[in-house]
């Protein structure tokens, strides 16, 4: 693993606590949370906020899925499972993007290591993938604005489509702001004049 990680770890046995505690400090990771249920982890993560998550399933008042999904509300971070079980019901709900692996116990240090490189690197693929569709999701927003500030040039200063864009490209140059800022007026003021 090429960087230290701040961990939280959830297991209401004691003993998957201390495993925790000692192997992942090897692993050159910090613990930075270590909770007996899923309650205490959703608590201890949003006052911590960890890089990464590794929770048993079945745990006192909230189990280990749960409380990853309530996390991952929050703010997103990438969560191994952890279960005695190799259960079909536990694998179905832990299908979610955020559980990014799932381990059977009892867990081995040749297990663990990959299973966290892997998990950061698909969760930091799914943030990049995340991130790009909500900047196309915004450009759109934003074309969707310029034509329609430009289609009421057009009809206002009865201009072509070419010169309505480039007094857009005017104005935002003029005032010093985007050319998305300089529609958004348009329309507000277009709007104000009961034309929209």
């Amino acid at each position: 693993m090429s960087r230290e990680l701040r961990i939280a770890v959830a297991d209401d046995e004691p003993d998957m606590q201390d495993y925790f505690r000692t192997i992942l400090p090897r692993l050159g990771h910090t613990v930075v949370a270590v909770a007996g249920t899923g309650r205490d982890l959703v608590d201890q993560c949003r006052a911590m906020r960890p890089d990464l998550v590794i929770t048993d399933i079945k745990m006192p008042d909230m189990d280990g899925i749960e409380a990853s999904t309530q996390l991952y509300k929050d703010t997103p971070v990438p969560v191994i499972l952890v279960s005695a079980f190799h259960d079909a019901e536990f694998i179905r709900r832990a299908e979610a993007d955020h559980i990014l692996a799932y381990l059977v116990k009892p867990i081995k240090q040749a297990d663990l290591e990959p299973a966290i490189t892997i998990a950061m690197r698909r969760f930091e693929q799914f943030q990049a993938l995340h991130k790009e569709a909500a900047d196309l999701k915004q450009a759109l927003e934003d074309r969707k604005t310029i034509e329609k500030a430009k289609g009421i040039l057009m009809k206002k200063a009865n201009l072509d489509e070419h010169t309505a864009f480039r007094r857009l490209q005017k104005l935002a140059s003029d005032k010093n702001k985007k050319l998305v800022e300089i529609a958004r007026i348009i329309l507000t003021a277009e709007e104000a004049y009961g034309g929209a």
